[in-house]
């Protein structure tokens, strides 16, 4: 006897072999495997992202990158490992360490100046009081946060054209519209601490253009004049505030 259609289509649904398709199963599958890229043992957990985890930046790196995004001078930084010694009765680093510590790394940045404006034989004058250098007229600090040891801080400078009332001003434009005086400059410090993640110590200085040899202040000329200007503009660059 013929079979109508509608029995014929039982005889082919029954007769048709039955595939697993899901992909989930599939995947389940390679997680038991030992010898799959993607097995997990018994007992363990797989990652939160297929991705690799991401680096946590160092603390040095971390400061030198906040640092140059509020336009302070690479060549300026300075690291300053803080000693036992340097602490007080008071059990936190002395407020008059921070002076030494940013005295050094405004030597260091006034050889980097020395080197471009002559080389070494320049950059060795500039620290020794020979020829057209620098001298400090003054320097305020602002104390943020109290350092204890250990830690290693970071200490960098920038030049503007000053005064500044407040370090948030630095890059307003009532700041960045002011010309560079002929025979002095205004610098901002900062200190950044590794083991606070965070700027601890603020100052603000005049320095002056200084001829050791006739122990006057002195017109530099237009040459180290763009070099300062060349570093005062990094803060306009970068677009940083300081925070």
């Amino acid at each position: 006897m013929p079979l109508n259609r509608r029995a014929l289509c039982r005889v082919a649904v029954t007769n048709r072999p039955h595939v697993r398709y899901s992909s989930i199963h599939a995947l389940r599958e390679r997680f038991k495997d030992p010898t799959s890229p993607f097995h997990l043992p018994p007992g363990t957990q797989g990652p939160d992202s297929p991705d690799p985890p991401a680096e946590e930046p160092s603390p040095a790196e971390e400061g030198r990158a906040r640092l140059v995004e509020l336009g302070y001078d690479p060549d300026s930084f300075w690291e300053q490992p803080v000693v036992w010694g340097d602490h007080d009765s008071f059990q936190h680093v002395n407020n008059v360490r921070y002076l030494r510590f940013f005295e050094s790394g405004r030597i260091h940045w006034m050889q980097a100046l020395g080197r471009e404006l002559g080389g070494p034989a320049k950059a060795d004058a500039m620290v020794r009081g020979k020829g057209v250098s620098l001298i400090l007229k003054s320097v305020s600090l602002e104390y943020r946060r109290p350092v204890v040891f250990p830690d290693t801080l970071l200490v960098a400078h920038r030049p503007h054209p000053g005064p500044l009332y407040t370090s948030s001003k630095a890059d307003s434009p009532e700041v960045r519209t002011r010309r560079q005086a002929k025979t002095h400059f205004h610098v901002m410090g900062a200190i950044w601490s590794y083991a606070q993640r965070r700027i601890v110590t603020e100052s603000d200085s005049v320095l002056v253009w200084y001829d050791y040899d006739r122990l006057a202040k002195c017109d530099p000329g237009e040459g180290a004049r763009a070099v300062i200007q060349r570093r005062m503009d990094l803060g306009k660059t970068n677009g940083g505030t300081v925070a």
